[in-house]
């Protein structure tokens, strides 16, 4: 993965830089770790069949939503809302049958295990190849609660500020700053989404230039609300 982006570089006429951010799709992360499942090897639970019937789905999808899930938040047909494993509220546990091969029958494709490894070992294998130690974001297009369509987030991170605190900080008018967080690495994969487009488009790595770390030590797993703070989760 990591020679494949750097040849990419190489042929846009580009040299990496430390400060650099490239902003990785998670589905070729996802592909490259081995990710993708056939259908044809799933057996279905009784869960994942009730899962099913509730839903519409195709049994052997509800047992992978199942597999990837802590829990279930909400269902309806055509659609499972779930906490997954990594604390990520997702549709359908991220699992995805957009633009990947269904070479040997129908195929699924799983969020990676632990996307800030991935991309603290993609990080690693660009500076032992070049010296060079760019700053990677893992991005993945998810819903928002009371907003239609979805947007990139980061969900994997490494040697990038994600989450900056303005806490203590005056605004224009002097007036203290009580609670103000803003999500950097969501607004940074957003922005490379801009790019990397949906479908056909198939631009799965941007770089972002001119942004200077300033908490490289953070990964995406700090992005996710602790669930005592979370005022709408069941109980």
């Amino acid at each position: 993965m990591a020679e494949m982006i750097l040849q990419a570089v190489r042929k846009a006429e580009l040299t990496l830089a430390n400060d650099d951010i490239l902003v990785v799709a998670q589905k070729i992360i996802s592909k490259a770790e081995g990710r993708q499942v056939r259908l044809a090897d799933i057996t279905p639970s009784a869960d994942a069949l009730e899962l099913s019937r509730k839903t519409g789905k195709d049994p052997r999808l509800a047992e992978l939503i199942l597999r990837e899930s802590k829990r279930i938040v909400r269902t309806r047909s055509g659609v499972a809302i779930v906490e997954h494993r990594l604390g990520l509220i997702h549709a359908n546990a991220g699992i995805d049958q957009s633009n990947i091969e269904h070479e040997d029958g129908e195929s699924a494709l799983l969020l990676p295990v632990d996307p800030d490894a991935s991309a603290a070992a993609l990080r690693a294998a660009i500076l032992k190849s070049t010296g060079c130690c760019p700053s990677v974001i893992i991005s993945d297009s998810t819903g928002r609660p009371w907003r239609l369509g979805t947007s990139p987030v980061a969900i994997g991170a490494s040697g990038v500020t994600v989450l900056t605190d303005e806490t203590g900080d005056t605004d224009l008018f002097g007036r203290s700053l009580l609670i103000t967080k803003m999500a950097l690495g969501d607004q940074l994969a957003a922005a490379a989404g801009l790019l990397m487009g949906e479908s056909l488009r198939g631009w799965p790595v941007v770089l972002i230039r001119g942004l200077k770390a300033e908490n490289p030590d953070q990964q995406a797993q700090d992005l996710i609300r602790p669930s005592a703070e979370d005022m709408f989760r069941d109980g």
